[in-house]
């Protein structure tokens, strides 16, 4: 019996010496967040199929400001019915939702 005893005491104070060896170490998260930059361009500069895009889309609407990035994004500032809208598009006349 007082082996099982000596037993069980080497037992416990073994597995308490490991639980007192913990690591700790520390994480560091970087969050990076990349904007795509415009370049204002002219109404003349937007490609044909932007164009009918905005045309039939927004028939009433009249073009503020046009912008285009290097991916061939363009970011269009129109008026419709009194209120202003920014809608994006690729080069082919597709609307992207942003």
């Amino acid at each position: 019996m007082k082996k099982l005893i000596l037993s069980v005491a080497i037992v416990l104070g073994g597995l308490s010496a490991n639980a007192t060896t913990v690591a700790i170490t520390e994480s560091t998260v970087k969050v990076v967040s990349v904007q795509d930059e415009y370049v204002e361009i002219s109404a003349d500069a937007l490609p044909a199929e932007v164009k009918a895009t905005l045309e039939k889309s927004f028939p009433d609407a009249k073009l503020e400001k046009a912008y285009k990035n290097e991916k061939d994004v363009y970011k269009l500032e129109i008026v419709h019915s009194d209120k202003k809208y920014t809608i994006f598009s690729d080069a082919l006349g597709n609307l992207i939702k942003k």
